[in-house]
């Protein structure tokens, strides 16, 4: 299953590419083709888009909805407005990328392409955006810093709320200029404000394990955003969010313990998720992240939330390929 699959390679073709020197978005005709098809065609890649710095840019991948059977009008009204936002672990990339490198190519069935994939089967009636670190450390090692303070191998330092920078600021103006380019309706103001949304936008946000320092940082940011007026009205908009078997390279914070952070997380409406295997929280070279975990969960359980918790594959040994497992399992 996880073995390099020529297949997906030569499928590669499929997918649309912008590049940051085109003319931003596709054009209507385009957009509604890319819809109409398989899976892979309703597949598009979007380089180098600004987040809330010009200079601080994102790739993203748009799968679109599958409005097989369903009107145009029907797909504003159920999934217009209703998108995904996945953060990658290490290793996985765009197919092509990590089919050169000697690392990547046997986990190419975890590819940002096929990931995006599998998310499309698990939200159909979303849009999927996965978004692509700013960095990859000699191609392996995953940097959210455009979202959180990162180190070259992608271990965080978290911070509070900011109105001129952070993981909210971030993903506002990654959703905004993203939608903007592939023709999307109604994209958020990446200045935001009272109407700065349509009505109805929801959001949830999935980090899969590196990618899971982003869902971290925003935990951090949440009192402040929240208090925003400018942005709390996004932050409404979250209403799920997703750890699935968080790690870095990092000795600590992997999952956030702060208990006020946690309080605000709790008295908020999103719905918490989390899903880890015994390759990160039974580690004994690395038991803090079991520990990190627990608490989280007792901690949101005492401020009376009530995370949904899942450990996956328990009665197996540890292992990466169940780690990756966990994205289509959740």
């Amino acid at each position: 299953m996880l073995a390099t699959r020529a297949a997906v390679v030569e499928t590669m073709t499929s997918v649309t590419a912008t590049t940051s020197s085109e003319s931003p978005g596709l054009s209507a005709s385009a957009g509604r083709g890319a819809r109409a098809g398989s899976p892979r065609q309703r597949l598009q890649k979007l380089l180098a888009v600004p987040g809330y710095d010009p200079c601080r840019v994102n790739d993203l991948l748009l799968l679109r909805p599958d409005t097989d059977g369903r009107t145009a009008a029907g797909l504003t009204e159920e999934s217009g407005n209703r998108h995904v936002v996945f953060f990658h672990g290490d290793i996985q990339n765009f197919e092509e990328e990590m089919a050169l490198q000697p690392e990547g190519a046997q986990w190419l069935s975890w590819s940002l392409e096929q990931v995006a994939l599998t998310l499309g089967r698990r939200f159909p009636d979303r849009h999927v955006w996965v978004v692509r670190a700013g960095r990859m450390y000699l191609h392996k090692f995953s940097s959210y810093r455009n979202f959180v303070e990162s180190n070259m191998f992608g271990a965080p330092e978290h911070s509070p709320y900011s109105p001129d920078s952070g993981a909210f600021l971030q993903l506002r103006a990654l959703l905004s200029h993203g939608m903007e380019r592939a023709n999307l309706p109604n994209p958020p103001r990446p200045e935001g404000g009272a109407d700065s949304l349509l009505s109805g936008f929801s959001l949830a946000v999935v980090g899969f394990s590196k990618g899971c320092v982003v869902l971290n940082q925003m935990v951090y940011e949440l009192a402040g955003a929240r208090a925003d007026l400018q942005m709390c009205h996004f932050v409404e908009g979250v209403s799920d969010m997703y750890w699935l078997d968080g790690g870095h390279p990092g000795g600590s914070e992997t999952w956030v313990t702060n208990k006020q952070l946690l309080k605000e997380l709790a008295s908020s409406e999103v719905s918490v998720h989390a899903h880890v295997t015994p390759y990160e929280v039974c580690d004994p070279m690395r038991a803090w992240v079991g520990h990190e975990h627990g608490h989280f969960i007792r901690t949101l359980e005492e401020f009376g939330a009530r995370p949904s918790k899942n450990l996956h594959f328990e009665d197996e040994p540890p292992s990466i390929e169940n780690h990756f497992r966990v994205i289509q399992e959740f």
